[in-house]
């Protein structure tokens, strides 16, 4: 494979500007009416510069795919824009956007599911040059060999089917895919997610590999915030269908400023006894609200514990907050990120506060504070 030209440092490949994905709810057998939208996305904004890579983390169902998706226009945008290299790809259609598609490939969760048990591996790994035409027949079936060797495959099992490889081996298949015409930009929609923990650190040494010999840009879309934290240069939090904190990799696990990136980090485990014995997780209270009807104001106020600590501002309920810039490259979604900078909580999610012996309260529950910080409450092992 060759390397795809040298761009300017700091060089933005793509930005996406108010980004919107509702899917409609249709009501009636005959004569059917618009009933309402489920809002998968609802108003998300980022930069991307090229050779970085974005990690996308949150709950199940808050929108992470869907970003993912409507990025390489598998979901048509409703509202928004998704600028790639100077070309809005929301309003692009037929053979431009084709083209397009030959700069961003995508890499899909299901490693059993995305690949067809009806052809052989280099079948699979062939097909976007034979859609796109490029090269020769001889030509298709040396790349394909290549593809192949890049990922960590023997070029004989190109001819064997999906069913005789490991989940493993299968990702990696999906992955010689995604670099078959050499993309510039990579959405990996949780790559490792259905794999074992040593066959996730494979895959993860593989997509790092290949981003520095090829200078690939990555959006890395994944729930669990350990192995974000390993692969990616930023961090944007997602949280029903919006981007609640934006900041770079270290700064986001060292210093948390928004309260549901607090809850998350509080359920990862740190490698550190030291540090772990200094942490409380922090539970957080009810079902994340559902998309077609979410709360008003910050969506996250229905179980935030910061607001029920400072005694349920009206602000929280009337008032959508604005992504303030908290510091350069920190962007936080929340009207009192101030009062969680240097809380307790933000402390003991980190590992950074004092130790304590007594058990993890089941709810929220202020109990007087010198510090004016009330105790950590701990979210369900998932969030």
């Amino acid at each position: 494979m060759t390397k795809p030209a040298e761009a300017a440092p700091g060089d933005t490949l793509l930005r996406v500007d108010g980004l919107k994905v509702w899917f409609p709810i249709t009501e009636g057998l005959i004569f059917q009416h618009h009933a309402g939208d489920v809002r998968a996305v609802d108003g998300v904004s980022f930069d991307l510069a090229r050779g970085e890579t974005l990690g996308l983390v949150g709950e199940s169902g808050c929108g992470k795919s869907t970003t993912g998706r409507a990025i390489v226009r598998l979901y048509r945008a409703t509202a928004g824009s998704i600028v790639f290299d100077g070309v809005d790809v929301a309003t692009v259609e037929g053979q431009a956007l084709q083209r397009m598609r030959r700069r961003m490939q995508m890499i899909f969760q299901d490693p059993y599911a995305s690949l067809d048990p009806r052809q052989t591996v280099g079948s699979i790994v062939r097909e976007p040059l034979d859609v796109h035409g490029v090269g020769t027949s001889s030509e298709r079936r040396e790349r394909v060999g290549e593809l192949l060797a890049t990922v960590g495959l023997n070029p004989a099992f190109g001819s064997r089917y999906p069913h005789e490889f490991s989940g493993g081996q299968r990702q990696r298949i999906g992955v010689a895919r995604a670099l078959a015409l050499q993309p510039e930009l990579i959405v990996a929609d949780e790559p490792v997610s259905a794999l074992d923990v040593s066959i996730q650190a494979q895959i993860i040494n593989l997509l790092e590999r290949l981003q520095a010999s090829f200078g690939l840009t990555y959006v890395f879309i994944a729930h669990d915030l350990s192995v974000v934290r390993h692969v990616s240069n930023r961090i944007a939090v997602m949280y029903l269908g919006r981007i609640v904190e934006l900041a770079s990799s270290v700064e986001l696990n060292e210093r948390p400023l928004h309260p549901y990136t607090v809850a998350l980090l509080s359920a990862v485990p740190v490698p550190d006894p030291a540090r772990e014995l200094n942490r409380r997780r922090i539970i957080l209270q009810g079902d994340v609200p559902s998309p077609v009807n979410p709360p008003s104001g910050c969506h996250f106020h229905t179980r935030c514990w910061l607001r029920e600590r400072l005694g349920n501002p009206e602000r929280c309920v009337a008032e959508v907050p604005a992504a303030r810039d908290i510091a350069p490259g920190r962007l936080v979604a929340c009207h009192f990120a101030e009062d969680v900078d240097g809380s307790r909580e933000q402390r003991q999610s980190t590992g950074q506060g004092a130790p304590s012996t007594a058990p993890a309260p089941s709810s929220y529950a202020p109990a007087p504070d010198p510090a004016g910080s009330a105790p950590t409450a701990s979210p369900a092992p998932g969030a």
